[in-house]
């Protein structure tokens, strides 16, 4: 750190605690707070219940959870492009620099008409979601590759390793770490995105932040709260599972 002294130390930490504490954790305890709350007039909540998820238990919660995970996961697994030309590169980082909404409207428009009609369809929301996260999971992937030293390929070339063998037993287990995390950005993204998919999605295919978008609309607070930290679990879970795999994967590396 650039601060040496005890003191200064003390504060650009508390600072920071301050930081993390005001942006991240006060919203989430406002929303955990507000699931449980039967009624909120005052500084905090009163009448703390859990009627709130037992309605979201029995509305469409579930089929937004799958749509949702179905949707992240093929989004994610899609986006996985290992390397590409320069110019697929700048391509797959355009879509980042204007907002969602203006995706889901350019793809709204062009699979309007066949022969790719596509309107109406999960399809269009799985594309709505590639193009989205396309530009982080191609940035780690083309990391990883660049920290790969060619040497390995090619000892295993000269050792007579056909290539198909060498992409499979030296180049993708080298990788694989920089391919998880690549995945876990990507679903994290995905189970977050709403702009684009609000403009395209089927009304069969509701994920969950569109579900929450909708009863915060219509007045209902505290169900979209509970919904919300439906959402925060489901992400978290998957996410703290692909760690599990990837500590595995690198401790059987180290053996």
């Amino acid at each position: 750190m650039l601060v040496w002294s005890r003191s200064g130390k003390a504060l650009v930490w508390g600072f920071a605690a301050l930081l993390i504490g005001v942006v991240f954790l006060a919203p989430l305890a406002v929303i955990l707070l507000a699931s449980f709350a039967g009624q909120w007039n005052d500084a905090l909540p009163r009448a703390f219940t859990l009627e709130h998820f037992a309605q979201i238990r029995g509305g469409g919660s579930g089929d937004a959870v799958f749509a949702s995970l179905a949707t992240g996961v093929g989004a994610s697994l899609l986006a996985q492009t290992g390397s590409a030309p320069k110019i697929l590169g700048v391509l797959f980082f355009i879509p980042s620099a204007v907002p969602s909404v203006s995706v889901g409207l350019g793809l709204l428009v062009a699979f309007s008409q066949k022969p790719l009609l596509l309107n109406g369809t999960t399809a269009i929301v799985v594309i709505a979601h590639f193009v989205l996260i396309s530009a982080f999971s191609y940035g780690n992937v083309s990391a990883g590759l660049a920290r790969v030293a060619p040497d390995y390929e090619e000892v295993a070339s000269s050792l007579g390793a056909r290539p198909l063998y060498r992409l499979r037993r030296v180049t993708l287990p080298l990788v694989a770490p920089y391919l998880l995390a690549a995945f876990g950005l990507s679903f994290a993204l995905s189970m977050g995105e709403l702009g684009a998919t609000v403009m395209v999605y089927p009304p069969g295919w509701v994920t969950l932040p569109v579900a929450i978008f909708s009863l915060t609309d219509r007045g209902e607070i505290f169900n979209g709260a509970a919904l919300t930290i439906l959402l925060v679990a489901v992400t978290l879970a998957l996410l703290l599972g692909l760690e599990r795999i990837s500590s595995g994967w690198a401790q059987s590396r180290t053996r």
